[in-house]
């Protein structure tokens, strides 16, 4: 879904102008919701890219390190664009399906995958990789990350921030309270990073336009990124999903604004 924002919102159509309520509900109920491969919404919804190429400058760290670990890797598929991996390159991963996954894609290319809990501790000696990543991690474990890098090691990532697509969230919840509105702030995630013993190098943040084009895009969406708008299901959300559908249908693509940052830190040398 991480596609170019477009100069001027256009809608492309990929049904035919009978599919009814009830089949975009079906279809984006059926779709696989394993991995963070986000093809399937090509055509059907669009997220604007950060401006600092994540995965690229991912790439360009990766390629310089003897040993790096990937945090909340997910399918494994962001790890699996960087043309070189270090020799010794491990991701962690806490939901089963996703293990499985990346485990497919990135044994091939002698990467281990390690099924851990998002919340637990990291399983590794302290001080075992010069480099740590995270593409969207659950929750930044900031004292874990700090023991496993080496002194002189870096964390790089991009974070999902506060409000993160709350137009969708709060079309379905309601008006959301101010703690949970600015959960994921940058300046927080600053001071924890910062406790822990890191230095922080860089820290940048951008809200980037969505755009849903159909119902059936949202619920796959809701069923994917299942924070959003926890315990979702068809059923329980179907007079809201209507309505939405229906808003779609008579405006336009339903617009939304994601809120991602840039985080680097450094585990200082000495």
């Amino acid at each position: 879904m991480s596609a170019p924002e477009p100069t001027t919102p256009v809608r492309i159509p990929v049904h035919t102008p009978t599919l009814t309520f009830e089949q975009l509900l079906a279809e984006g109920a059926a779709v696989p919701t394993d991995g963070w491969d986000f093809s399937w919404f090509d055509g059907r919804a669009t997220e604007a890219r950060p401006s600092w190429g994540y995965a690229r400058a991912m790439g360009e760290r990766l390629a310089s390190v003897s040993a790096a670990l990937d945090v909340h890797t997910g399918g494994g598929e962001v790890l699996n664009t960087a043309p070189k991996l270090p020799p010794l390159t491990v991701a962690t991963e806490g939901w089963p399906p996703n293990v499985a996954k990346a485990t497919a894609l990135l044994h091939p290319r002698g990467a281990a995958v390690v099924a851990v809990p998002d919340d637990a501790p990291l399983p590794f000696a302290a001080e075992a990789f010069d480099l740590v990543v995270s593409r969207h991690p659950v929750s930044p474990h900031w004292t874990e990350i700090a023991r496993v890098l080496r002194p002189g090691g870096t964390y790089l990532a991009q974070h999902v921030g506060p409000a993160s697509a709350y137009e969708i969230v709060e079309h379905f919840l309601g008006p959301q309270p101010d703690e949970r509105r600015s959960a994921r702030h940058p300046d927080r995630e600053r001071v924890g990073a910062e406790a822990a013993g890191l230095e922080i190098v860089e820290l940048r943040a951008e809200r980037l336009r969505m755009e849903f084009y159909d119902i059936a895009a949202v619920v796959h969406f809701l069923r994917k990124v299942i924070w959003m708008v926890p315990g979702f299901t068809v059923d329980a959300y179907r007079p809201l999903l209507r309505s939405l559908h229906d808003r779609i249908e008579a405006e336009g693509p339903f617009v939304a604004h994601s809120s991602r940052h840039l985080f680097e830190a450094r585990k200082p040398s000495g």
